[in-house]
Formats: C-alpha cells, sequence, structure tokens
C-alpha cells in the first residue's frame, strides 16, 4: 500500500505562500505591466529601506532598521513575482534576464551602502570596513558564478546566494534590538568568503584538463604598393540591362 504522504506545518506554509503569490501575479498580469518595471520598482524599494537604515541613529535606530526590514520583505515580493509574470504573460526574453541580475547587483549594494552609511554616522569604523568588506564580497560571490559560467556552463556551487542575503539582512534588521545585525554582517563576511573561494576552486577544478586559451594578435600587414589609377571608360546604360563599357571607336589611338 502507499503511504499518504504526511502534510507538516512548514509543507502547509510552504503551499499557503504559494498561493498568495500566485493570486498577486494574477492581478499583475492582468495590468500587462512590463516585468521589467516590476523588477525596476523592487530596486526603488530596496533604496527606501537603505535610506531608513542610513538615517538610524542612536536614539531611533531599532526602529528604522524594523521598519527598513518590512521595507525589504516587500522589495523581495517584487524579486519573487517578476520571473513568474514574465512567463505568465509571455514577456520572456533574453534582455530580462540580464536586466534583472543587473538591478539585482544594484540592489545588494544599496543595502549595504545605507549600512555603511548608519555606521560611519555613529563612529563605529571597525563595522564601517566590515559592511563595506560585506557589500563587495556580496558581488564577488555572484560575478565569480558569471564568469565561471561562461567558462564551464554551470556554478552553482556556494551557500550564499542573494536569496540567503536577503533573509539574513531581514533577519537583523527585524531584531536589531538585540544587536542582531552585526553578528548577521559577520556570518554574511564569512560564509560569502568561503563561497567565493568554493567557486574559484571549482572552476578550477573544472578548467584544468582544456587546453590553455591562446592570445589572438592582430597582426598589422604592411601596405600594399599603391598602383596607377586606372584610365576611366564610358559606361553606357541601357534599360533593363546591366552597364557595361562602351568598345573603343575604330580611329582610336592606341595606348
Amino acid at each position: 500500500m502507499e503511504k499518504t504522504p504526511q502534510i507538516t506545518w512548514t509543507r502547509a506554509f510552504g503551499a499557503g505562500c504559494g498561493v498568495i503569490l500566485q493570486v498577486i501575479v494574477n492581478g499583475l498580469a492582468l495590468t500587462r505591466i512590463s516585468p521589467n518595471v516590476l523588477t525596476a520598482l523592487g530596486l526603488v524599494i530596496n533604496t527606501g529601506a537603505a535610506i531608513l537604515f542610513g538615517f538610524g541613529n542612536q536614539h531611533n535606530y531599532v526602529r528604522m532598521f524594523l521598519y527598513a526590514g518590512l521595507v525589504i520583505i516587500g522589495a523581495g515580493i517584487f524579486d519573487m513575482v517578476d520571473g513568474r509574470v514574465a512567463r505568465q504573460t509571455k514577456q520572456v526574453t533574453v534582455f530580462g534576464a540580464f536586466f534583472d541580475s543587473v538591478i539585482d547587483r544594484y540592489s545588494d549594494v544599496v543595502l549595504f551602502f545605507g549600512l555603511l552609511v548608519f555606521y560611519a554616522r555613529g563612529n563605529r569604523l571597525f563595522y564601517v570596513f566590515l559592511a563595506a568588506f560585506v557589500m563587495v564580497t556580496s558581488l564577488m560571490v555572484s560575478y565569480t558564478r558569471a564568469r565561471a559560467e561562461a567558462l564551464i556552463g554551470k556554478c552553482k556551487v556556494g551557500f550564499m546566494e542573494r536569496p540567503e542575503r536577503v533573509v539574513l539582512i531581514i533577519i537583523g534588521a527585524l531584531f536589531e534590538r538585540w544587536d542582531a545585525m552585526a553578528p548577521v554582517l559577520w556570518v554574511l563576511a564569512v560564509i560569502s568568503t568561503i563561497t567565493v573561494i568554493h567557486r574559484v576552486a571549482y572552476t578550477y577544478q573544472q578548467t584544468r584538463h582544456l587546453a590553455p586559451v591562446t592570445e589572438i594578435r592582430h597582426i598589422v600587414q604592411p601596405a600594399a604598393p599603391i598602383q596607377p589609377a586606372p584610365q576611366p571608360v564610358a559606361m553606357r546604360e541601357s534599360r533593363g540591362s546591366d552597364p557595361r563599357p562602351d568598345l573603343p571607336a575604330p580611329n582610336a589611338p592606341r595606348v
């Protein structure tokens, strides 16, 4: 007898979120909005979250971080639905995938830039450096995958992808009352660095057996000797036929 799969609370929660997400996708699909517009809106909303981070100070930072975390959740909805709307409305394009990847990088940078401003205003110079380091490593995680996949096809190794980074930032923002953002930055710094190293090592293993790439140098050819210009030849056009040179007159001198 076949066993009926047990429905756990995690599966039920995931199914419920999937239903809600599909309702949002259906509503956006009816508007025929461009998926690229949804992608751009996600960046605008993340910029708002970064501004909230930057305006935090020692008196209001808990409240500002809480607002920023909620705003990032809202931006994440746009990040999740743009691809689904594109597929449902048959607006999937190569440029759309490229545009989504570019905007995701800007969204990463702007959030960490907001944190960098917050720590700089509070004279916490060590965390200014840490936020800047995490910002660089988050870009390198994406860059190493993109560059490797241009050479070997797939490079999905490593853990710290963008969804994990966003979830950790949301956790740090929502629970900053207990100083959660500082350990979140440490986790991001360490695991992102490990992910970059893992992808470099994986790409090395996959490419070590390939033939070396030879450098193609453009060799400048010497200039050809100048030939004397040919004598002009009178052309005659006849209706419905190609032009052809006139024959020399019988009494024309030979040259």
